[in-house]
């Protein structure tokens, strides 16, 4: 008699929810990974998984509360859930407002996250390692991909817990990054996005050691390190820069065109006494000098960064001052958030905490002020010819990118007439119109 056939066992299911920064969104794309590696199935839905995993952010209050309302959210749906990431961090967060989550870790815990998986979905009988493509798995569109180079930070800002979360510096061998960098754009990753918590402290744990990348010696260090992906033929975007005096050896990189004329520095204020209550760099004059320099060197640098207004004891010559150099340092994309007491941040034990509605009405003008700079900024643009990289298709009108803008939090570029464009290519164009912060153009 002719045995019957039968259909073989469905593979366990997790769901998955990734909340936070690119560096989040990294450990995500590696639990990801080794998920598919061992043959799990990634669901689309709460409904369709035998459990979830939750990737949370803790950075500032607001993002604590989105962590916590995914995670209800996901409990309610689907019941079994596992929490990781940032917030993960502070446990005890966790379980008081969720005590039924099956299992809590830290940020970069694949391991921890993996055994936790484990431990409640047994892993399937024979895994499928060649379901995993040579560039792992990823949660941005193919044609760019996070490149993050270390984990943690040896600074203490007062107003930031990242560290208590996520350890100190640790950088990755430079061979391992080179290695993964090329897999990513032979996989067809066009921008490559360089992230870590602090980049330019690249390598000071292991003391700059030189590494090995296809045989040649290469020094563990950020210029070094940019100057090498810069030969790989994709472009290369530097993020979450500190700005330390040899970050000014790799504007000639950028003049050169070997990676992007693009820096995203978190300057933070502009008061020295503010910038020195935050711990953070206090010479705000060097800075609007360093920033000429880096135009002269390279004049089309685009630069970006990110600043704190209502910090403990800040006055309103002090926010003034942050407002002058906003207008003077001309820079090219702001962000601005208002000071949040992020529990076990040291700065909410400072003097002189700033009421929430000054606040809001400083976040206020400060936005107005930069949205001036950012229209001269692009208006100063109208004309050029660029390259641009496209994201999205809208109605035959290409959204696109230059140098000057990361996705997701940067402006974007929409190209009209461009017959047949499609996400990933890469477009040459012309600046036709500028806004407050998005920009038109046509084939050039």
């Amino acid at each position: 008699m002719p045995r019957q056939r039968t259909s073989p066992a469905r593979a366990p299911r997790v769901g998955f929810v990734s909340l936070g920064c690119p560096k989040a969104l990294v450990d995500s794309e590696s639990i990801l990974t080794q998920l598919r590696a061992e043959g799990y199935d990634i669901a689309p839905t709460y409904e369709g998984s035998d459990l979830v995993v939750v990737n949370t952010c803790g950075f500032i209050d607001a993002a604590v509360e989105e962590s916590l309302e995914a995670i209800g959210e996901a409990l309610a749906a689907n019941g079994k859930v596992i929490v990781t990431g940032c917030l993960g961090a502070r446990g005890d967060v966790v379980r008081e407002a969720h005590p039924r989550v099956l299992a809590v870790t830290g940020p970069h815990a694949t391991p921890e996250v993996m055994a936790a998986v484990h431990a409640h979905l047994p892993r399937p009988h024979d895994p499928f390692t060649d379901l995993v493509p040579p560039q792992g798995i990823r949660l941005t569109p193919r044609h760019y991909a996070y490149l993050k180079i270390s984990e943690g930070c040896n600074h203490r800002c007062t107003f930031c817990i990242i560290p208590s979360m996520r350890g100190d510096l640790v950088s990755r061998p430079v061979g391992e990054v080179m290695k993964e960098a090329g897999s990513l754009v032979r996989a067809g990753v066009k921008e490559l996005l360089v992230i870590s918590q602090d980049t330019s402290a690249y390598g000071v744990d292991v003391k700059y050691r030189t590494g090995f990348w296809d045989g040649r010696p290469l020094r563990t260090r950020m210029t070094e390190l940019a100057g090498a992906l810069g030969g790989l033929g994709a472009w290369v975007r530097l993020h979450y820069v500190y700005p330390y005096p040899h970050v000014d050896e790799v504007i000639p990189l950028m003049a050169e065109g070997r990676i992007l004329p693009y820096l995203d520095v978190p300057f933070q204020h502009a008061s020295p006494r503010i910038l020195r209550l935050m711990k953070r760099p206090a010479a705000t004059e060097r800075n609007l000098e360093r920033i000429r320099a880096w135009r002269r060197e390279c004049p089309r640098i685009a630069i970006r960064s990110t600043f704190i207004v209502g910090f403990p004891g800040e006055t309103e010559a002090e926010f003034e001052e942050l407002l002058a150099f906003l207008r003077e340092a001309s820079l090219d994309r702001v962000g601005c958030f208002a000071y949040s007491p992020v529990d076990g941040a040291k700065a909410n034990g400072l003097p002189g905490a700033v009421p929430e509605e000054v606040k809001r009405d400083r976040l206020a003008r400060f936005m107005a002020v930069q949205a001036e700079v950012s229209r001269e900024r692009l208006a100063a643009r109208l004309g050029e010819e660029c390259e641009v990289l496209v994201d999205d298709v809208e109605g035959g009108v290409a959204v696109a990118r230059s140098y000057a803008e990361a996705p997701e939090i940067d402006g974007v570029i929409r190209v009209k007439g461009a017959k047949g464009a499609k996400p990933g290519d890469l477009l040459r164009v012309r600046i036709a119109a500028a806004g407050e912060h998005d920009l038109e153009a046509v084939p050039a």
